[in-house]
């Protein structure tokens, strides 16, 4: 009788013990997301102007990947995130609300809803399901009532960025900070709140920053010290916006520090990414310097209206030109990830859901279709394959017209959603798309087609439609897109 009096309690501890190993052995996860941050703008993928010491170190430490894409928007890249499903799939295929040109050739569709779908099981439910502590920090943009924020979504702690600009930030909930700060700083100090509370047990942290969105604004102080310093004649050379990266870069550096110094180094995989390319001019056409750095050009000053140019890749945020969806990706997980190294592994924002999965050890949920895949071949076996296929779908107007692409390994086709034409690239040899050659190889062109005629019937990607209304002589006017409060 005492032995099986003893028994149980034995048993609870080694259940207890067990569970505690497995949480030790499954690494926390931290993301962190520029805005609208193009994937040239970094000096680790070339630039000349702008400087990021913290991410150069996360590069130096981790890997960078060179053909990492995104949505050429917002709200799609984050629902992408969040579901593990492409845009077209969830339903979310433009910014929450949608950008409305009522007197063009086509109707654009509009989304069935103006957050993420409620069926969405988000990468934070299943993180959360997995036993990890979960925060969300900053834009979301997926729905802005109280059932959709994302303390309602899987997030265990999360004050979404509502508006006030970049020195006079609002959140919902409600934060007070303690003292006044730029949003970037806010962000920061509510990740780094996060990392004190819950070091003991695995936990996914997600900065998503507003920083480099326009309208561009950034500390006088670091837009001077860019204002003096020597001009890359191959580059804009923004001072505010490159201000603006600097101020995330801090951001790296000080989350990096904080898991530095509670010695989660070699526990934690760390994450920096950009939810679409870069913003070479507003799709409006007005200045884009706003709040307190309005003034730091003239009036009639070109970079009144240009913050980057992500050349040599072709165009921006907006496009579904490499310039609109290809963005920065460097990884680090020390000891499972080789320092310094470079991937050439075509990965997706898709991606980000089933490898926090694998990480986690967890199973995918039910009844919902994941459509990418795990990351963490290409992260510590630098095995990939190079002819996989990622889509994009952007049925709208906004710097181009609507269009569907897919790039299958140095393949790309563009479909023109208003004119029906094809475009085909070779981006081994054209990185920035401007020898279309579907007349040189008809045969590639054709396979292309059917990809991506098959993906968008599997997804039931919307389309446009003709539009009854349409006035060439009023086509480029924007108007309140329907959903708009």
């Amino acid at each position: 009788m005492k032995r099986n009096k003893f028994r149980v309690p034995a048993l609870i501890v080694f259940l207890i013990l067990s569970v505690s190993s497995l949480a030790q052995k499954r690494p926390n996860i931290v993301l962190i997301m520029a805005d609208d941050l193009g994937g040239r703008d970094l000096p680790v993928y070339g630039n000349k102007y702008n400087e990021a010491p913290n991410i150069d170190k996360l590069a130096k430490q981790g890997m960078v990947f060179s053909s990492a894409y995104a949505a050429p928007v917002c709200s799609p890249t984050r629902a992408s995130i969040q579901s593990g499903q492409y845009p077209a799939r969830v339903g979310i295929f433009d910014f929450i609300p949608g950008h409305w040109r009522p007197y063009e050739a086509v109707t654009v569709p509009v989304h069935q809803e103006q957050h993420l779908p409620d069926d969405i099981f988000t990468i934070g439910d299943a993180m959360q399901a997995a036993g990890y502590k979960t925060g969300y920090f900053g834009k979301w943009h997926l729905g802005d009532d109280t059932e959709h924020l994302p303390n309602s979504r899987g997030y265990n702690k999360a004050h979404m960025y509502a508006g006030g600009g970049f020195y006079n930030p609002k959140f919902l909930p409600e934060y007070i900070a303690p003292e006044k700060k730029r949003l970037s700083e806010v962000l920061t100090d509510m990740g780094l709140e996060f990392i004190k509370e819950n070091k003991k047990e695995p936990f996914f942290l997600f900065i998503s920053h507003y920083d480099v969105h326009v309208q561009l604004d950034a500390d006088r102080d670091l837009i001077n010290k860019y204002l003096a310093k020597e001009k890359d004649p191959d580059y804009a050379c923004n001072a505010v916006y490159a201000a603006m990266i600097e101020h995330v870069d801090k951001s790296v550096g000080d989350i990096s520090n904080a898991i530095e110094k509670a010695g989660l180094t070699d526990n934690t995989i760390f994450i920096f990414f950009s939810d679409n390319g870069g913003v070479d001019n507003r799709f409006d056409n007005i200045p884009l310097l706003g709040g307190e750095s309005v003034d730091v050009y003239p009036e009639d000053h070109p970079l009144q209206y240009i913050a980057t140019s992500n050349a040599p890749l072709r165009a921006g945020k907006g496009t579904l030109y490499e310039g609109g969806v290809r963005v920065p990706l460097i990884v680090r997980w020390t000891g499972k990830v080789k320092p310094a190294s470079k991937s050439e592994a075509i990965v997706s924002c898709v991606d980000f859901y089933p490898t926090f999965l694998e990480l986690a050890k967890w199973d995918k949920p039910k009844n919902q279709v994941l459509d990418g895949f795990s990351m963490l071949p290409a992260l510590t076996k630098n095995k990939f394959d190079p002819e996989r296929e990622v889509f994009n779908h952007y049925p709208v107007y906004h710097h181009e017209q609507p269009m569907s692409a897919v790039r299958k390994g140095d393949w790309k086709i563009v479909e023109n959603l208003v004119s029906g034409e094809f475009e085909l690239y070779n981006l081994k040899y054209d990185v920035n798309e401007m020898t279309d050659l579907k007349f040189s190889y008809p045969e590639k062109l054709d396979e292309m087609k059917r990809a991506l005629k098959k993906w968008q019937q599997e997804t039931e990607a919307q389309m446009p439609i003709p539009n009854t209304a349409s006035d060439a002589t009023k086509r480029y006017e924007w108007g309140k897109h329907p959903d708009r409060k």
